[in-house]
């Protein structure tokens, strides 16, 4: 009878964590696509795709001076040597080096299709064609001899060069974007001549801060222009953490037209922005009717951009039609900035400005350090045979008899004159037309050279004060290839003033038109078109009569200034215009019932106003501070309790006159009463009973006037009623009203 198997686990297939084993394999490719697919290295500022491409053209011998070859060569060499990956992502990249809306400085330079910036595809790498660039050639300088160490391919039939040499900083200066696992990174492109003037800077002061970099850097410089409108603090903190953002507005102008119309043209815009998905954003914000302001936009862009915009009516500003559209279109973008990089040991860092130019430098000194060995390796090896040729010269007639006769001249002809295996492998593979005098003297001609080359390279290793001066040459001579003097290198964008903090409400974007305000005693608000109206037609409900009368724009703020210390605001446009009584105003804001208005004022920034409670407690703020965004208005004069606020004038002059109920008159400067932005305030007058009546603000040498049975008083002699701000006063002028009041 047959035995039953017995289940047993393998012994040579232990039992593994699935936890472990996720965490590791995750780990890993989390670590390939941080170092080998979406970081840049600090020193040349290429991904691995990007350095092999440049390296696989360069190879083709694909430079700016020879022919162009196909895009599909160029793939299939890429993929099939270098980089084991699909061949679309590798022509995406490669197409993203030739776009001159994409590159600040192309690396490669296109024959073909190869996108627009209204975001067309290229067409197919068999269509298309390309050669490196003479900044590429930059980065690719003195590539062959040992400047830079290679690594086998991943099959391990060739070698790859770990870095490029770099005599471009190609990082800043083109900057790149990628998003790896837990991590990104995102560094706009800036001006290579601007960089080269920081680096030169950093060179004579190693010492020096990021913000002496940043006078030099100012900030980025777009391939597609634009106007950067961040504040120069802001960039300057985004540069010294290596994180922040920075705003970047459409270029535009204002072109007039006849007849009074205008239409504004836009000819640069954000970077990253694809101009067709722009335009058919805004259409459909108009089609939606949320740009009232724009009354029609085309695209009349050919070789350069042409966007127009026309307003919807001439009398629309064309400073806050542009506004509208900046707030919530890509005519203005932000662009984030995240200096994370690897960094010289390929470990990801987020640096700061002045540590990714460091970063640039060590890698260049590396550089010049490994090429001047190199270069004195060869002399070295140069040298040697020159020697040699020198002694075959001087011995010519016995080294051609040894040769003649011996069937072995080599062993003895190294004995003979002491001479190493490559001189004499150089002797004896002399030409015999080398052998004529003229040729002797070259040969002692390229040995002094070579010796004395020799000797500079030998002091430029031993000083390391040499070497920098050496590489600021080398920084020098690139700025005068691609700096700003340059057709390639001339900064693109612009810096303009951060905009003011304008509030935009689009219900506010109304027509200007004049309008005159009226209010009466019971609080009934009304709007007539016009600043001539004929007011005596103006009716009003029984019992009720005009109490302020104001002139202003349909785009004016009404300030309305209330017994208990608040301010509320109302738009112009707003108030009621049809006809009747008008409307409460009460039902327009969340007005006490037994709270009054105590004053009406159109709103002008750039205006002051003195405020004042019945106990004589007052003060001065700014016009702009009393604005208030909601219907519960804004409490800036607190009155103590059992006083309201009475008073609220618009300063027009330096002095102050103040008259209280107990007719005590004082005058004093209105520099004497502080500026705030809400409280009691402090005390204007003096007194012993009653409180304040009215006040006037003034002109000192025009004298104080007041009205007076229909007509205007003014005293000029006033300097008997002159002293300080809290004194009692003393009785007004004769002829002052009986009423207390100055108007």
């Amino acid at each position: 009878m047959a035995k039953t198997p017995t289940s047993s686990k393998p012994e040579n297939n232990p039992v593994v964590s699935f936890r472990t084993t996720l965490e590791e394999k995750y780990l890993a490719y989390a670590l390939s696509t941080i170092t080998a697919r979406s970081l840049p290295d600090v020193r040349d500022g290429l991904k691995p795709v990007h350095r092999r491409l440049l390296y696989a053209m360069l190879q083709l011998k694909l430079d700016p001076k020879s022919g162009y070859k196909k895009c599909a060569r160029v793939v299939g060499d890429v993929i099939g040597k270098y980089h084991p990956h699909g061949d679309i992502s590798v022509y995406e990249a490669m197409v993203r080096l030739a776009q001159t809306f994409a590159v600040r400085y192309p690396l490669v330079e296109g024959q073909g299709n190869f996108g627009s910036i209204d975001g067309d595809n290229a067409a197919a790498m068999r269509y298309t064609e390309a050669r490196l660039t003479e900044v590429a050639m930059t980065l690719m300088e003195n590539l062959d001899e040992d400047t830079v160490g290679f690594r086998p391919t991943y099959d391990g039939s060739e070698e790859e060069p770990i870095v490029m040499p770099a005599a471009f900083p190609n990082l800043l200066a083109n900057g790149s974007e990628g998003i790896a696992v837990g991590m990104a990174t995102s560094i706009p492109p800036h001006n290579a001549g601007e960089l080269c003037d920081a680096l030169l800077y950093i060179i004579e002061k190693p010492d020096c801060a990021v913000r002496n970099l940043v006078t030099r850097i100012p900030g980025p410089d777009f391939p597609t222009g634009g106007i950067i409108v961040e504040t120069a603090e802001n960039i300057r903190t985004a540069y010294e953490t290596g994180r922040g953002s920075i705003r970047v507005r459409a270029k535009w102008k204002k072109e007039e037209l006849s007849h009074g119309l205008y239409q504004i043209v836009i000819t640069e815009i954000p970077y990253q922005v694809q101009k067709s998905r722009l335009i058919e954003k805004i259409a459909e914000l108009f089609k939606n009717k949320k740009l009232p302001l724009l009354g029609n936009i085309r695209d009349e862009s050919a070789e350069d951009m042409r966007i127009i915009l026309e307003p919807k009516s001439r009398s629309v500003e064309a400073d806050m039609l542009m506004e509208s559209l900046f707030k919530v279109t890509d005519l203005e973008t932000r662009s984030s900035l995240n200096l994370n990089v690897l960094n010289a040991s390929g470990a990801p860092q987020v640096m700061n400005l002045k540590e990714i130019l460091v970063s640039f430098l060590d890698h260049r000194m590396d550089v010049l350090t490994r090429r001047s060995q190199f270069r004195l390796g060869k002399i070295a090896h140069r040298l040697e045979i020159l020697d040699g040729f020198l002694i075959a010269y001087l011995n010519l007639d016995e080294l051609i008899r040894i040769i003649r006769r011996e069937d072995e001249p080599k062993p003895i002809i190294m004995k003979k004159w002491n001479l190493s295996e490559v001189q004499t492998e150089a002797i004896l593979n002399m030409r015999l037309r080398s052998l004529r005098k003229l040729e002797e003297f070259e040969i002692k001609t390229e040995h002094n050279a070579l010796s004395k080359e020799q000797k500079e390279l030998q002091s430029l290793l031993k000083s390391e004060e040499k070497r920098w001066l050496k590489i600021a040459e080398e920084i020098k001579e690139t700025k005068s290839r691609f700096g700003q003097k340059t057709a390639l290198g001339r900064r693109r964008t612009q810096f303009a003033e951060a905009p003011t903090g304008m509030v935009l409400d689009i219900e506010a974007f109304v027509e200007k038109e004049p309008i005159t305000i009226l209010c009466s005693n019971m609080g009934w608000i009304r709007a007539v078109k016009g600043h001539s109206a004929e007011l005596a037609d103006v009716k009003y409900k029984e019992g009720d009569e005009e109490r302020f009368n104001l002139l202003g724009q349909t785009t004016d703020k009404l300030l309305i200034f209330a017994s208990d210390g608040r301010f509320y605001t109302l738009p112009c446009d707003k108030i009621h215009k049809g006809k009747g009584f008008g409307e409460p105003v009460r039902l327009m804001i969340d007005l006490e019932n037994d709270v009054d208005i105590v004053a009406m004022h159109i709103f002008a920034p750039e205006q002051k106003l003195l405020l004042a409670a019945g106990n004589g407690k007052g003060f001065v703020v700014e016009a702009s501070e009393v604005v208030a965004q909601t219907r519960a208005g804004k409490q800036i004069l607190n009155p103590v309790a059992g006083h309201k606020a009475v008073l609220c004038r618009i300063v027009e002059g330096n002095h102050v006159a103040v008259i209280g109920d107990n007719r005590k008159l004082l005058i004093f400067p209105v520099s004497q009463i502080p500026l705030m932005k809400k409280g009691q305030g402090v005390t204007l007058q003096k007194y012993k009973d009653g409180g304040l009546s009215d006040l006037k603000t003034f002109v000192l040498k025009d004298g104080l006037s007041w009205a007076l049975g229909g007509k205007t008083r003014t005293e000029t002699d006033i300097k008997p009623w002159i002293g300080n701000r809290a004194d009692a006063g003393r009785l007004p002028p004769t002829g002052f009203p009986r009423t207390n009041k100055f108007s």
